[in-house]
Parts: C-alpha cells; sequence; structure tokens
C-alpha cells in the first residue's frame, strides 16, 4: 500500500519506517524542512531507527521523506502523527492536528484511510479531524484512532510487539486500519470507539504522572524524617501484590507524562468534573526543581552564589537524547536564579538551548538529573559536593 505519515518525529519516523520494512511504499511528510532534510540525507533523530537502517530503506524507496503537502496525494492509507503540546497557559494545543487536517482536506479527492495515533482527548478524530476535514472537503473518508506507544530507547517493547490499540469511526474504517497495522504489529486490540481508545492513552500516562508525583511527594517527606527514601522503596516492593515501584527523580519530561493528563484534566472540568488529583499531581511535579536546588544550597553550606555548578544529564530519560519538557532545564534556570555559574554535561546532548555540553572537570558540585551509561561516574565524583537525582551514585546526597 501506499501510506502517507504526516509528521516525522519519534512517533512519526517509527510508524514510517516500520511500515517500509515491512513493504509499503512510505511517503513521510513534515513542515520541517531541515528534518526533512536530515532524514533524506539518512540521519535519524530517534533511538531505535539506526542511520543506516534509515540508509537503506530510502536506497529501496520504500521510504520517502517530503515538506510538500503534494506528496501525500495518491495515498491509500494516511497516518497522524504530529505532536499535541500545551500552550503557555497548560491547555491543549491542537494547531498541528488541525494543520494536518487541513493538508488531507486540499490534497486528497478521493476517500481514503485517516488514522490519528497522536495523543489527544477523547472526542479528538470524530470532532478535530473527521468533522474539521468533511467540512473543508465533502468528501467521506474512513477513519480510526490508534494512540502511539512509543517509548524512546526502550529495547524490549517495540512497535512491533507492543499492544496496539485500535478503533474506527465506522466497521469499514475499523477493517482497513486492521490490515494495515497487522502488517507490522503483533497484537491488536479492538475497543468499541474512537473515544476509548484515546482515553485509555491519557490515563496510562496520568497513572504514571500521578505515581511519580506520589513518590517525589514521599521522598520529601522522608528527608525531612530522616528515612532514606529509595531502601523504603525497595522494602514496599518486597510485597509480591498490590503494590508497584516508581522512583523519585527530577520532575517528568518527554512529551507523554507532563503533558498528557493535561488533556485529561481540561475535558474533565468541560464536563464538570473537577480533575484535583491530577492537578495535584502535576503541581508536585513541576516543584520538584525547585525542591532539588532547596537541597543543592543548603548541601552548599547555605548558598551557591558564585560557585560553579554542573549539572549532568539534560535529557528526560536516561540513554536517549530527547530534552523535550525535561526538568533539568527549571533546575538550571534555578541555580542561575541563586546566583550560581552553571553549565552542563550530556554526551548525547551536542547543543541544547543555545549551549554546549561541557567537560566534567573544575566545579565546586554536580547535580546528576538523568545518568546517562555514557557518563563516566568516576568524572563526577571529582567535583565537591554532588546531588543525585537518580540513586544511582553510592554516597552522594540526593532523592
Amino acid at each position: 500500500m501506499r501510506i502517507a505519515v504526516i509528521g516525522q518525529g519519534y512517533v512519526g519516523l517509527t510508524i514510517a519506517t516500520e511500515a517500509a520494512r515491512v513493504g509499503h511504499h512510505v511517503i513521510g511528510f513534515d513542515v520541517n524542512s531541515s528534518l526533512v532534510a536530515a532524514l533524506s540525507a539518512g540521519t535519524s533523530h530517534v533511538e531505535g531507527v539506526s542511520d543506516s537502517h534509515l540508509a537503506e530503506l530510502l536506497k529501496s524507496s520504500k521510504y520517502e521523506v517530503s515538506s510538500a503537502e503534494e506528496s501525500i496525494s495518491g495515498c491509500e492509507v494516511i497516518v497522524i502523527a504530529v505532536p499535541t503540546p500545551l500552550t503557555e497557559d497548560r491547555q491543549p494545543d491542537l494547531s498541528y492536528v488541525h494543520a494536518a487536517s487541513e493538508h488531507i482536506a486540499r490534497i486528497i479527492d478521493r476517500p481514503v484511510l485517516v488514522i490519528n495515533e497522536s495523543t489527544s482527548f477523547p472526542g479528538t478524530l470524530r470532532n478535530e479531524i473527521a468533522a474539521r476535514i468533511f467540512s473543508a472537503s465533502g468528501i467521506e473518508h474512513n477513519y480510526a484512532a490508534s494512540p502511539e506507544r512509543v517509548d524512546p530507547g526502550n529495547q524490549l517493547w517495540t512497535t512491533r510487539n507492543t499492544p496496539r490499540l485500535l478503533a474506527g469511526l465506522t466497521t469499514d474504517g475499523l477493517n482497513k486500519a486492521r490490515d494495515f497495522y497487522a502488517s507490522f504489529c503483533d497484537l491488536i486490540i479492538e475497543v468499541s470507539s474512537p473515544e476509548i481508545a484515546e482515553a485509555a492513552k491519557l490515563f496510562e500516562n496520568t497513572f504514571r504522572q500521578v505515581n511519580i508525583a506520589l513518590v517525589n511527594e514521599f521522598a520529601q517527606v522522608s528527608h525531612a524524617l530522616g528515612i532514606p527514601v529509595r531502601e523504603v522503596l525497595d522494602a514496599s516492593s518486597t510485597k509480591p501484590y498490590g503494590f508497584m515501584q516508581f522512583a523519585p527523580g527530577a520532575g517528568v519530561g518527554g512529551h507523554c507524562i507532563p503533558v498528557d493528563p493535561s488533556y485529561l484534566a481540561v475535558v474533565a472540568e468541560k464536563a464538570g468534573i473537577p480533575a484535583t488529583f491530577i492537578k495535584r499531581a502535576n503541581e508536585v511535579n513541576l516543584q520538584m526543581p525547585a525542591y532539588i536546588v532547596s537541597r543543592v544550597i543548603a548541601g552548599l553550606a547555605g548558598s551557591v552564589a558564585k560557585k560553579k555548578i554542573v549539572v549532568v544529564g539534560v535529557s528526560y530519560k536516561a540513554n536517549v537524547a530527547d530534552t523535550r519538557e525535561t526538568p533539568a532545564a527549571a533546575v538550571i534556570d534555578l541555580l542561575r536564579e541563586a546566583g550560581a555559574d552553571v553549565s552542563w554535561h550530556d554526551p548525547l546532548v551536542e547543543s541544547w538551548r543555545g549551549e554546549q555540553s561541557g567537560a566534567l572537570t573544575g566545579f565546586d558540585g554536580a547535580v546528576v538529573v538523568t545518568l546517562h551509561d555514557h557518563i563516566n561516574v568516576a568524572d563526577v565524583q571529582k567535583s565537591g559536593y554532588i546531588f543525585d537525582c537518580t540513586g544511582l551514585i553510592s554516597g552522594a546526597d540526593g532523592l
């Protein structure tokens, strides 16, 4: 089949290359011309999609990438895999979804299958995509929702073996989408409506957000009581039922956990249900950088003014280069506001926020936010004071 995947970020590129791998002819469309140029040259930005694999697919012509919207013409299946971020006031931003819908309405002149993988609130496929496309084009397409479950850097759970939720607006849409995904996914779980699939994705990440917030708040309680939080968590995890272990950290990052719960909270409030639990979880996790900086200040005799501090690991997750929503940003900003001379070190991130990764020498202290396998712990330990958010450096102060 000829497939178009709108959006070539972490989700879109993963789906596009998997579909191409099994023989589909895939057009990867993205409005970011710099990203398109890099992908066209065989340079991948996604863990799990190697440069060599990308180059092989490009050479075979099974995968093409373009920033011209006309490239999606003639495709039988169009997958929307675009960002769904938050606005500055933490409200859902569907501008990318709307733009993708507009591309489809302008270019596609016959009925096709449109699938939304972008994470959003229940009703997005029905009201924000299908209704908009029909209003603009008058064409009755088939529609399905299959919210992405991409975990960057995860070597165990991949696109093929991660169970995929699927629902269609019509039976025909569901059947066509099932046939498409069955070509490269092992397990497809059909649910009764797109709204169920959309809500399930939001709840998956809200579950993580709430439990991470709980353990982050408990870490603060444990420190105040003089009890090592990680030993408590290890002890709790010996219970063989009714407990799932989460670890404290500098906050939450990536596209999913800091964002998805807010989409759920917004639709809950519109339905007349105040999402107080979700809001509190957001508050706790957003406050963690401030708590960490307060601990660092206390650990450095009450002041970080004019002290040289290195923040180690600025991506949101170990062993990936993804800096989206990373709590390291707030840690750095708050340390600088307190008067510290701050630089950062991350071997997986070449440049970030107009700065370059620095060396691990000549510092009064280090704050370890993310500990990649590539980071030499012995080099980190050369700094005088260490605050470790990961719990992986023996003898360091931390969570």
